[in-house]
């Protein structure tokens, strides 16, 4: 009975471990093959797991370790698709609204490539998933001194780049 309650509390994080995936591997597909993984390596280890504090970190850590190794064995790069984001600004927004929302959208993600992998990632779970720098540690294997000194790095670089794009 204890891995049906572990499974339970950890079928919480389903979605955000969903989103990291996609993120980090840029397809539905992968993505959804990596939460399996998780989840049958949380099956695999559920007696272990008691002992863990912050079951939601250990499992973005495996996530990311996952998704690491399936990027390594394909040798993929990480992608999105401006059409993969939706716009919820305007409920009824007009064609040019949406193509002006599509080439900001379009610039901040080609400046998002240019950074480190390791930038991107930490600009991820901290600016989307929301998680603490204690989180973002744990999840990452970094100090929380280096996830703080690598976010503020990344914004700089991105105010740095986003400046030169002026309308």
């Amino acid at each position: 009975m204890q891995n049906d309650k572990i499974i339970k509390e950890v079928m919480k994080y389903k979605d955000k471990l969903y989103r990291f995936a996609l993120k980090l591997l840029g397809n539905d597909l992968d993505a959804e093959d990596v939460v399996q993984e998780v989840f049958v390596k949380v099956w695999q280890k559920s007696d272990q797991l008691d002992a863990i504090d912050n079951k939601q970190a250990w499992c973005m850590t495996v996530t990311r370790n996952l998704a690491i190794d399936k990027i390594r064995g394909r040798k993929a790069v990480m992608s999105g698709s401006v059409d993969d984001y939706h716009f919820i600004s305007d409920k009824n927004p007009t064609p040019d609204i949406i193509t002006e929302d599509r080439e900001n959208l379009s610039i901040v993600m080609k400046t998002l490539d240019g950074l480190p992998e390791h930038q991107k990632e930490i600009i991820h779970l901290r600016d989307v998933e929301g998680y603490t720098y204690k989180e973002i540690a744990d999840i990452t294997g970094y100090s929380e001194d280096q996830v703080k000194v690598n976010l503020f790095r990344a914004r700089q670089k991105l105010k740095h780049e986003l400046r030169n794009f002026t309308y």
